[in-house]
């Protein structure tokens, strides 16, 4: 991890009043950087995924995540900032790969941070990860409470059934890991019952039992392959993995760290 955080505009002037308004907007002391990517040799690009403290003094349910972006015209002396906030590291990425950020330079494995759980957790966030503009996001939360858990809800343009879906993830910090689901509903109104009542599992997508259910297991099978060749052997659901689960309460301890 590296908490500096220095997009060294000194010498540029903003493009234009966005620009302006998004970097003075922005409280670098209030950031802890989390991951970020500046590009070599010229520097005209950096990329920075960081946790805003201050969120979890805000509105209650705030996104503590933002994704910032800056590009520098170092002939023209002058610089394009922007910035946008989310409630879990998948979506933050994604808006960055769709600025031009390689998704391996914004990783966050390893070191300090809180593990995937499982290897359904690892393939939906890349779905999510390398999902372009495929998701209108409709509503975030975000709970240091209990449950500390966060969720985004979504419209999915390539879904041909029930297309709204929530992306839920939850955290166990007394294991040291989180895990991510994906649920589908007719309709925002659906999906929000299931919110407030958390009566029954989250249902998962029809993709998931239909034929395209051997692509998901196919995709999960080389994630698995993957973290056994790259690292030492850990606790893994794998393939067996229960795809629809109701959240558990547990303690908070902590957001990403």
């Amino acid at each position: 991890m590296n908490d500096i955080l220095d997009f060294d505009l000194d010498d540029l002037s903003p493009v234009d009043d966005d620009s302006a308004e998004a970097k003075e907007a922005l409280r670098a002391g209030d950031l802890t950087v989390l991951s970020q990517h500046h590009t070599k040799p010229t520097g005209s690009h950096s990329f920075v995924l960081a946790h805003d403290r201050s969120a979890t003094w805000g509105i209650p349910g705030e996104p503590q995540l933002v994704a910032i972006a800056v590009v520098r015209d170092l002939r023209q002396s002058t610089f394009t900032f922007e910035t946008s906030h989310h409630a879990t590291v998948s979506f933050a990425q994604n808006w960055l790969a769709e600025r031009g950020c390689p998704l391996e330079r914004i990783a966050l494995r390893g070191g300090d941070y809180i593990e995937p759980a499982d290897d359904l957790t690892i393939q939906v966030e890349q779905q999510i990860q390398k999902s372009g503009t495929r998701y209108e996001v409709l509503d975030t939360y975000t709970s240091d409470d209990n449950p500390s858990e966060a969720w985004t809800l979504v419209n999915d343009s390539q879904a041909t059934q029930v297309p709204v879906r929530l992306f839920y993830e939850e955290w166990n910090h007394d294991a040291g890991t989180y895990t991510m689901r994906e649920g589908a509903f007719p309709d925002v109104g659906v999906a929000q019952t299931w919110l407030d009542e958390r009566s029954e599992p989250l249902p998962e997508p029809p993709e998931y039992s239909d034929h395209n259910g051997a692509v998901v297991r196919a995709r999960i099978a080389r994630i698995a392959l993957s973290r056994s060749a790259d690292t030492s052997p850990t606790s893994q659901t794998g393939l067996d993995a229960p795809r629809a689960t109701a959240p558990v309460q547990r303690p908070v301890q902590g957001r990403l760290l």
